[in-house]
């Protein structure tokens, strides 16, 4: 739901739950769909904490907890697609590194979700749409009458020799907060590792910014690998940090390389923990929304805690439709620069935005879990001037809904809902681009759903772990009778000895620990 923030002396009024003190939530009204088919919408909006919790000078912003939404009233859910990861590799570096639980404003779900490979099938190579939709569903496990549904989007994937040529910039923070071994050590690891990816007609650039800007490299072919190599090792932390002056440096040398039907974006590195310089914090936003609109991307790489600034790393990336990730040891920077390279590098689909039809007639009550901070009007999901997210090839994306059936219903005897994706092709030498978008419908069948939870699909219960872990950390008031053993035990079922399966269910095991109790996150 469309969504602007107010403050509400009625807050308590929503929330039974008196355990979780909360003091304001985001509301708006939203404007119909189409007026005759969809009356107006309940006054209804994330629910907000009161304030997160203080975390020295680190900054997370509180984006809410998605509501409740009776589907007679409201039946469209509008989102803008959501590759981020940052999210979760943040709260494994808190619970594993620092033996301490993650802020909740800094866990969103939709991150903890796409942090994992649930073995989507891809796209036929023949289809025109670069996506496949995936459905399942089955009872909660946690809330007796509810039921949930996930939908996961993969993205086609494509070959070292089917990748398009690109042009990257590297902007290193070399501020004096980046000389700790996980920061600037760790980016210059991982910058490595990504030039060791690029091929024949790649180029690299690099530069940095701290007390001044500096151009390290021009932009030089990756068949002088040895050189880009060697600039990186030599980089080092010293001095303040000014980012727009370096953002602005990056873009120029961006432009040096700027080719039609290439990809071309700049790679910012950083802890965020930055002064903007000459430049305010909304002419920054504004001016790599203008770079982007000229054709060069920006994404962003974090490091670092105790001042890290996931506000700043989060926008930066949105505004210049790239995606953000966090790197918090060097098993994360290979899996980000080296296993899943090619989402960074190879764009498939530019302005994606989903819409969830919900039948009423099916489905009384839903609840998106996560996506909080990428809501779309409904009205917008068709005005194609509103601005969404990119896809890279190969990325996933998974949404889960929390829904409750209509009429008491037990079991999905029809279909219980409608995805429509929208997006522009990616303007790349394989295809040329337009912007003109593109709209696909995929029904979910009643078939996708589960009688029970102990059959649905192996993917489908570790989302459902995933969210779970995700909702209690976050402090979400749905939750607050969830129970992490529970969360334990279905990701425990689903790990089959793969390493990230294993590793989700040891920072459950953490989090219970450091929350002094199993039952719940202490609230």
């Amino acid at each position: 739901m469309s969504t602007t923030l107010r403050r509400s002396s009625s807050l308590a009024l929503l929330l039974p739950l008196a355990a979780v003190a909360c003091g304001s939530y985001r509301d708006a009204a939203k404007a119909p769909f189409a007026s005759a088919a969809y009356p107006p919408p309940r006054m209804e909006a994330p629910i907000a904490q009161a304030a997160p919790e203080p975390t020295g000078t680190e900054r997370f912003d509180d984006y809410g907890v998605n509501p409740f939404v009776d589907a007679n009233t409201d039946r469209l859910s509008t989102f803008s697609i959501d590759v981020d990861t940052a999210s979760y590799s943040f709260a494994r570096r808190k619970l594993l590194r620092e033996s301490t639980l993650p802020p909740f404003a800094s866990v969103r779900a939709e991150e903890f979700l796409n942090s994992f490979d649930y073995g989507y099938a891809s796209p036929a190579a023949h289809e025109r749409v670069p996506f496949k939709v995936h459905f399942a569903a089955s009872p909660s496990p946690f809330a007796p009458g509810h039921h949930l549904l996930r939908i996961g989007v993969q993205a086609k994937r494509i070959s070292a020799e089917e990748r398009q040529p690109v042009h990257l910039v590297y902007l290193v923070d070399t501020s004096g907060s980046m000389s700790a071994p996980d920061r600037l050590p760790l980016a210059k690891k991982s910058l490595a590792l990504l030039t060791d990816t690029l091929k024949p007609g790649d180029t690299v650039a690099l530069c940095t910014y701290a007390g001044s800007t500096r151009v390290v490299l021009e932009p030089t072919g990756i068949d002088q690998k040895a050189k880009i190599l060697a600039g990186i090792a030599r980089l080092d932390a010293g001095g303040g940090t000014a980012m727009a002056s370096g953002v602005q440096l990056a873009y120029d040398l961006a432009s040096k390389t700027l080719v039609k039907g290439h990809l071309n974006r700049v790679v910012v590195l950083s802890d965020g923990d930055a002064n903007i310089g000459s430049s305010n914090h909304e002419q920054l936003l504004q001016t790599i929304a203008q770079y982007k609109d000229k054709g060069i991307t920006l994404s962003t790489v974090g490091f670092g805690s105790g001042n890290y600034k996931d506000t700043m790393m989060e926008q930066l990336a949105d505004k210049g439709d790239g995606n953000y990730t966090y790197i918090d040891g060097e098993d994360e920077a290979r899996k980000v620069f080296t296993e899943q390279v090619d989402g960074l590098l190879q764009v498939v689909a530019r302005d994606v935005k989903i819409q969830v039809e919900l039948d009423p007639n099916v489905i009384a009550r839903y609840r998106l879990v996560g996506y909080e901070n990428r809501d779309i009007a409904d009205k917008d999901f068709r005005n194609d001037k509103v601005d969404a997210g990119e896809v890279g090839a190969g990325h996933s994306v998974t949404a889960l809904y929390d829904v409750e059936l209509a009429g008491g219903s037990k079991a999905l005897r029809t279909s219980p809902l409608v995805v429509r994706m929208r997006h522009k092709p990616a303007k790349n030498a394989l295809h040329g681009g337009s912007d003109e978008a593109i709209e696909s419908r995929f029904p979910m069948p009643a078939s996708a759903m589960s009688s029970s939870f102990a059959q649905a699909p192996e993917s489908f219960r570790l989302a459902v772990a995933v969210g779970a872990f995700a909702e209690i950390l976050r402090k979400s008031p749905h939750a607050a009778e969830w129970r992490l053993e529970d969360v334990e035990r279905i990701a425990a079922s689903t790990s089959q000895g793969r390493k990230d399966r294993t590793e989700l269910v040891l920072l459950v095991q953490t989090a219970s620990k450091l929350s002094g109790r199993s039952v719940a996150i202490a609230r």
